[in-house]
């Protein structure tokens, strides 16, 4: 096992896990990760093993037939997929936050529906906020539920949908403006809708669309699509928990463990990347010796691997705030800007190790090149984490003046 991210007060059995998931990586993903991604072909069989293994049940609570685990348990998961391929880690994120939600906001019918059969893998989540025209900008969303007797109509378009043609179920946040007076703040009038659906491309229910999935330059494998809403009829038993004008607070929610999944997948890639510097510079040769012996290359060891650690140390605290109930926003964005901007640089000093080879598809480095700047957009761009957490720090250090 590598000295790296070691996580001190883990239980037998959260070490048990992430012994079992740590293997199933080597064996099972490292060896086929690069083909399939550059097939961008979505990783079936690994997602079978996946389920197999019950991590899609991983944090949904006991009683519904998941494991009970806490976040810090599913972020060192997600840590060690995402040193495999992390693509793999994005395909349980999505599904984790929608089961998250669930759990935190759901009426018991909602809960009894759908967390038993999430936790199975048979039900698969993927959330929606994004829309083409707004970005980071959610309180701008015009996406648009309608009540219309004991149904909501739900017009709109979506974009940057993890998961949407393989899920079937998305948490799709709109504007809902019924009961709520002119001149309530835009984000009190939204609401998350529970939609259902058929997996596959094109119309895969009556009023919604998955048009195609979306060309990347990296993260491929997993489906990213728009989702297209036209005169979809939803039960209004399908509200999040059953009030309208909540779905921006139980989105958030749901961000902030989203973000801690994203800092872990920073950790998981950087670290891989270490992985590959450090024993390639031990097998490449230049002036009659390994280039790890010459001071230039220890230089960029020493710096990758304190920023592997830095980012993993601070991932960790953030998970473990969340596990003690406390608001974590300020650690999630602090580990997923960190450990976002530590995962490029650490890929990249991997990349300018490997020299010509690092530009080569043979060499697995160029697929790490392409995925890390997702992290950097991927939940919240570095700006708006930036943003949250200077907010953040004006609260807890204002001036008394």
């Amino acid at each position: 096992m590598s000295r790296l991210a070691q996580t001190a007060g883990l239980t037998d059995i959260q070490q048990e896990i992430l012994a079992t998931v740590r293997d199933f990586v080597d064996k099972e993903i490292l060896p086929v990760a690069t083909g399939l991604e550059h097939r961008d072909e979505y990783p079936t069989q690994i997602v079978e093993g996946l389920k197999e293994l019950g991590l899609f049940g991983l944090m949904i609570p006991e009683e519904y037939g998941g494991l009970g685990e806490s976040l810090l348990t599913y972020a060192l998961c997600v840590e060690e997929i995402a040193r495999g391929w992390m693509s793999v880690s994005g395909i349980i994120n999505t599904h984790f936050i929608v089961a998250y939600m669930l759990k935190q906001h759901g009426t018991e019918e909602q809960k009894d529906t759908f967390l038993p059969r999430m936790a199975a893998g048979e039900v698969r989540g993927a959330f929606s906020m994004s829309e083409p025209g707004l970005g980071s900008d959610v309180s701008a969303i015009t996406s648009k539920g309608t009540r219309d007797g004991d149904s909501y109509v739900l017009n709109g378009q979506k974009m940057w949908l993890t998961n949407g043609a393989t899920s079937t179920l998305v948490a799709v946040l709109c504007r809902s403006d019924e009961g709520h007076p002119e001149g309530t703040a835009r984000h009190k009038s939204m609401t998350t809708f529970l939609v259902e659906k058929e997996p596959g491309f094109g119309e895969v229910r009556p009023g919604l669309t998955i048009p195609g999935k979306i060309d990347k330059m990296g993260y491929k494998g997993v489906d990213t699509t728009e989702l297209i809403m036209d005169g979809l009829r939803i039960p209004a038993n399908r509200v999040l928990g059953g009030t309208t004008g909540r779905g921006f607070y139980q989105m958030m929610d749901g961000v902030e463990v989203g973000r801690v999944n994203v800092a872990a997948r920073g950790c998981g890639v950087a670290h891989r990347a270490f992985e590959l510097g450090v024993a390639y510079a031990q097998q490449r040769h230049t002036f009659g010796k390994p280039i790890a012996e010459h001071q230039a290359i220890q230089f960029k060891l020493a710096e990758m691997a304190t920023k592997v650690e830095a980012a993993h140390a601070m991932m960790v605290n953030a998970a473990r705030k969340k596990d003690s109930g406390e608001r974590n926003d300020l650690e999630a964005g602090m580990a997923k800007y960190l450990a976002s901007e530590y995962c490029k640089e650490v890929v990249e000093d991997a990349f300018r190790i490997h020299g010509g080879y690092g530009f080569s598809k043979e060499y697995e480095i160029e697929r790490l090149y392409r995925e890390a700047p997702m992290l950097l957009i991927g939940e919240g761009t570095a700006e708006i984490q930036k943003m949250i957490i200077g907010r953040r720090l004006l609260e807890e250090y204002r001036f008394q003046g």
